[in-house]
């Protein structure tokens, strides 16, 4: 049975990785299948409320890393939901040439994780 993964990332700046993500989740040997995604709307009430739902329907939380995630007021609420459902989450990094940086949401103690596909397979399996 595959992992149900909910991808935040920073929608104005880093859709292009939730697209290289939702490729790698087609491949004969992913190990996990994309149940949904960061909402695009104005955060507000209604807008957590809908986040909260779809993050407690997934298993894991992936939390791809851009060069300004840290100002992604809602990558930020996103994390903030998974820690306080429960819901494990990990921290990719976006770009392997750049300086990415964690959500400030994230814990002292989160590592920022290299996106390689054996990493990711790993990451998505639990190995943390």
């Amino acid at each position: 049975m595959k992992t149900r993964v909910f991808i935040s990332f920073d929608y104005d700046n880093d859709e292009v990785l939730k697209t290289f993500l939702v490729g790698q989740a087609k491949l004969d040997d992913s190990p996990f299948y994309l149940a949904d995604w960061s909402i695009k709307e104005h955060i507000d009430d209604n807008w957590k409320a809908k986040a909260r739902a779809r993050i407690k329907a997934v298993d894991v939380v992936c939390v791809i890393c851009g060069t300004k995630t840290d100002t992604a007021v809602g990558v930020s609420a996103e994390v903030k939901i998974a820690q306080e459902e429960k819901i494990p989450y990990f921290l990719l990094k976006g770009y392997s040439e750049a300086a990415c940086v964690k959500p400030k949401a994230a814990l002292y103690g989160d590592k920022l994780y290299s996106w390689t596909w054996q990493n990711l397979k790993v990451l998505i399996g639990g190995g943390r």
